[in-house]
């Protein structure tokens, strides 16, 4: 076959596919860095990469009533750390955004070439990012219908992307409108340099469907998508939006590209970036591309499914405290936590077939007391060093905590509660016995023996307070009275 013929062929499966059927599809996941309280800060990468996002989306900065934007990347020495530390932890920058405009109107913006150049500008100090983020927020949602303010956007959107496309990049447009609304609204700014910043939001809120919507809109005129929803659930617990549907037309259309996540977080805890943003990234990835296998395996194979969902619902109490479930970081921590329940099962399950086994030989029955606590004390300090692999002290301690049922906390807070007038050394030892105490209950085998741990410590924090000539009969009588006086009950 000669080279004509070779050229023949390529160009009909472009004419019958696009470009995009020779290409491998491929979908990145990526956070707003505005939305993760990161705006163009350099912890938004690091931050990025604890969510187990791809990338970022970057944001130019503040505009408000500034003639331009709050844009530190313009120093260009600042620019390079910001891409140099993005690219030492594997972070891309996968769009510019322009959010400024979603308050701001561009048809009462006549510098707005200036804005838009100065995004571009940015856009190449960043990597040479393709893709630009630009809404229409600020110009309100009566504009489509509004003749003379149509004309204005179309004209000036014509001539940002005709300036886009001279620099080999598009700008992603957020408008109010639907894919028949969109094309139109396309076809009159006559420019390949603006395409679609896709929006699952706008989409929902109107009672559209995303996936019949998508598909008339085509892969061609979407650069980029917002793959999230107003503040309410995340996206895993959201009705309103069928992710794998949305994925399975993608795949169908060819689409390649960023999936952004802006909005989507649970008003029960919307200030907590990383359950928030970790939790709908873990999502996302795990139904376009394939999530990050954990480092840490989870030890389930011959165990009841059941018992192994009941234990990793235990143990992401702990990942939750922390914040960190759905993060890479998180995923680690929990298998960890998950095993050792897992390995306490084991110790002490043997420990019972063998005193079973050997029913009235006492001897025996003690030897394998002992060679269980023997088991535990060694695979205690394990699990403590596993957790040393992604926690600090101070968030080994909420682990152990939250395994022992905050009993060190609550204990601790009610001694000195009870006794206003106990003295600093006497706090410490308090606190150092109940430390010693959630040690051993972490291993106990279930919440009550874990209970009767802490009931020895308190016994002996009891004989220690009497010793120091406290009268704690009265000091408790008088306790009562104060929590009764403010409403409260023992």
């Amino acid at each position: 076959m000669n080279k004509f013929s070779i050229t023949l062929i390529i160009a009909s499966v472009l004419s019958l596919f696009g470009a995009e059927a020779l290409m491998a599809q491929e979908y990145k996941v990526g956070v707003c860095d505005w939305m993760i309280l990161k705006r163009q800060k350099l912890g938004e990468f690091d931050l990025a990469r604890q969510l187990g996002s791809d990338g970022v989306e970057m944001d130019m900065g503040g505009l408000g009533k500034r003639e331009m934007f709050d844009n530190k990347m313009r120093d260009d020495k600042e620019a390079a750390h910001f891409k140099s530390v993005a690219d030492s932890l594997g972070i891309e920058i996968g769009a510019i955004a322009m959010s400024g405009f979603y308050a701001q109107d561009l048809t009462k913006r006549d510098n707005y070439m200036a804005l838009v150049e100065d995004c571009f500008d940015t856009m190449g100090k960043m990597g040479d990012v393709k893709v630009a983020f630009l809404p229409l927020g600020g110009c309100g949602n009566d504009w489509p219908k509004d003749k003379a303010k149509r004309t204005i956007i179309v004209k000036r959107l014509r001539a940002i992307g005709e300036a886009a496309k001279a620099r080999g990049k598009r700008v992603g447009i957020d408008t109010p409108l639907d894919a028949k609304g969109n094309l139109k609204l396309l076809k009159e700014i006559k420019s390949d340099g603006i395409a679609i910043f896709y929006k699952w939001q706008t989409i929902v809120e109107n009672g559209w469907d995303i996936v019949k919507d998508i598909k008339k809109l085509g892969a061609k005129n979407i650069c980029a998508i917002h793959a999230s929803n107003t503040d309410r659930v995340w996206l895993r617990n959201d009705s309103t939006i069928n992710v794998p549907l949305i994925k399975k037309a993608l795949d169908e259309m060819g689409w390649s590209g960023w999936l952004f996540v802006e909005r989507s977080r649970d008003v029960k805890m919307v200030r907590n970036v990383k359950m928030n943003y970790g939790a709908n990234v873990h999502y996302l990835k795990s139904i376009f591309n394939s999530y990050p296998s954990p480092a840490v395996a989870l030890d389930s194979a011959g165990r009841d499914p059941k018992y192994v969902q009941t234990i990793t619902g235990r143990s992401m109490k702990a990942t939750d405290a922390l914040g960190i479930t759905w993060t890479p970081l998180g995923q680690n921590v929990l298998n960890i936590i998950c095993n050792r329940y897992f390995k306490l099962n084991d110790i002490y399950s043997e420990r019972d077939s063998v005193k079973l086994k050997n029913g009235r030989i006492e001897e025996l029955k003690k030897l394998a007391e002992a060679q269980c606590d023997s088991k535990l004390y060694r695979s205690h300090y394990g699990f403590l060093a596993d957790l040393s692999m992604y926690l600090n002290p101070q968030e080994i301690d909420k682990v152990k905590d939250v395994m022992t049922f905050d009993v060190v906390k609550v204990t601790y807070e009610a001694q000195c509660d009870m006794i206003p007038t106990l003295k600093e050394d006497e706090k410490k030892q308090i606190m150092a016995w109940l430390i010693e105490a959630r040690e051993l209950a972490i291993d106990a085998e279930s919440s009550k023996k874990k209970h009767e741990v802490f009931g020895k410590y308190k016994g002996r924090i009891n004989n220690y307070l009497t010793k120091r000539g406290y009268d704690l009969t009265k000091e408790r009588e008088e306790w009562y009275k104060r929590v009764k006086a403010r409403g409260g009950t023992l």
